[in-house]
């Protein structure tokens, strides 16, 4: 398979990025305020080994930062970048699509913490103002 990164399609050049699913849970739980190595596996039940690559590769690729909070023993932890929280509306938007299309029993809920209210994302074009998914889509090659 052609390399993502490589592509002219900015979807595919950003699955490149993030597109496994354990990357995508670890930015989830990023944004839920989890840094540390225990901490993520702990929520995820992810082995260590495949862990330790992913925070790598998201690191690498500047949507997490790795900073040393203990020198003896040395530990670190990762926090989001710009980048990193750039990618929430994402999540949701995937989040929503799933509430749309897959079993809904037993689910996870996203509120907000100031409002109280539970979050329900739309996406929208900024210029025309439709919901994305409403009007047919053209796609154009690089010029």
């Amino acid at each position: 398979m052609q390399n993502l990164s490589d592509q002219p399609c900015l979807i595919a050049r950003s699955l490149a990025l993030v597109g496994d699913a354990w990357s995508m849970l670890i930015l989830r739980d990023a944004h839920a305020r989890l840094t540390r190595c225990d901490e993520f596996r702990k929520s995820l039940g992810i082995a260590p080994t495949i862990l330790t690559r992913r925070l790598s590769a998201l690191t690498d690729e500047g949507l997490l930062e790795k900073r040393r909070y203990s020198e003896r023993p040395p530990r670190d932890e990762y926090v989001l970048t710009e980048a990193g929280r750039d990618f929430l509306p994402v999540l949701f938007s995937i989040g929503a699509w799933g509430r749309k299309h897959c079993n809904k029993n037993g689910v996870t809920r996203f509120f907000d913490v100031e409002t109280g209210t539970e979050i329900d994302p739309v996406t929208i074009d900024r210029t025309t103002g439709a919901p994305i998914g409403t009007r047919p889509i053209r796609i154009a090659a690089p010029e």
